[in-house]
């Protein structure tokens, strides 16, 4: 292993040599290839900032439509089974079949949102961390 660790560190002395020995205008060339590299790597991570801002506030969006979606379904689902009781006559022992199928639609839709909201940020860390690891080696070169 310590082999192994003396032939990475070998290589990158000859490596760290080679850019020492190369013409000034390589150097400077390699620079601005490297700045270019970063530039473009910066307005990427903008724009999926930009990106991750909207979809954030659609999906606050969405949840609150859902929400009131849900208000609303029990609402409807509290004057039918007072309707279907003054039809029954009052008979407590009937429970309309619809609500617990609006009130499993509604969960599946939440939990979906709460799903598509953990990838969004799963995927906003990774570009993070890429970032980070390319200013990293800009800086190292």
């Amino acid at each position: 292993e310590v082999q192994k660790l003396n032939q990475q560190l070998e290589e990158k002395n000859r490596e760290i040599q080679q850019m020492i020995n190369q013409p000034p205008y390589e150097k400077e060339r390699e620079i601005l290839r490297l700045q270019k590299s970063l530039a473009e790597k910066e307005k990427a991570q903008a724009t999926s900032d930009v990106l991750c801002r909207s979809l954030t506030d659609e999906t606050h969006q969405l949840q609150r439509k859902l929400a009131s979606t849900a208000e609303m379904c029990q609402h409807l689902a509290k004057c039918l089974e007072e309707k279907q009781r003054k039809e029954k006559g009052n008979s407590d022992d009937q429970i309309p079949t619809e609500r617990p199928n609006q009130v499993f639609l509604l969960l599946l839709a939440f939990f979906k949102l709460l799903d598509n909201e953990t990838s969004l940020q799963a995927f906003i860390c990774n570009l993070q961390d890429e970032n980070r690891m390319l200013k990293q080696k800009v800086a190292h070169v």
